[in-house]
């Protein structure tokens, strides 16, 4: 992957239905050059932990996000990335409309990374890119936990996908040390 390598999550809700991030999840925090957070963090320890260790962290708080979290992150966060906008939310309200509603609500962006519904989502409406990398530890409804990784260049994503995450007893035999 080459030009500058992103990774999204959202609706990470640790420690509340997971430990920590999956081990597959950290390795790419060390790969990423920007790391995008679209919030529900729940506890501010992992935000301290990713401060710690991603070289760039563009985050927001979620509707599960207590009072520190609220104090320490924005509601929406932009960031110029390779020549292109990003903004990051947490809530995009219901699936309908969402294409129009977002472009209208932010005429200026690019791209547009959103979490709440754990469900991911990748969508274009007038020129917007609407994307949600689900979750890394609360599947929901869906088949796997998932995240999302990126590579911006030139004012272009030229890369991007969806990982799909082992079940967590996996996840936890594989993050335990040997």
């Amino acid at each position: 992957m080459s030009g500058l390598r992103l990774l999204l999550l959202a609706d990470t809700h640790v420690p509340a239905r997971a430990r920590g991030l999956p081990a597959q999840v950290w390795d790419e925090v060390d790969r990423a050059d920007v790391v995008i957070h679209a919030g529900d963090w729940v506890a501010p320890a992992l935000l301290d932990e990713l401060e710690g260790r991603a070289r760039r962290l563009v985050a927001v708080y979620g509707n599960n996000d207590g009072p520190e979290l609220r104090r320490r992150l924005p509601e929406v966060a932009r960031a110029e990335l390779e020549g292109m906008q990003w903004g990051v939310v947490h809530e995009t309200g219901s699936k309908v409309g969402r294409g129009e509603r977002m472009r209208a609500a932010y005429p200026d962006l690019d791209v547009l990374v959103f979490g709440h519904s754990h469900i991911p989502w990748d969508s274009e409406h007038d020129g917007l890119r609407l994307l949600n990398p689900g979750s890394p530890t609360d599947r929901r409804r869906e088949p796997y936990c998932t995240y999302t990784t990126a590579a911006v260049e030139d004012g272009a994503i030229t890369a991007l996908e969806l990982h799909r995450l082992p079940p967590r007893r996996t996840q936890d035999r594989l993050a335990t040390p040997v």
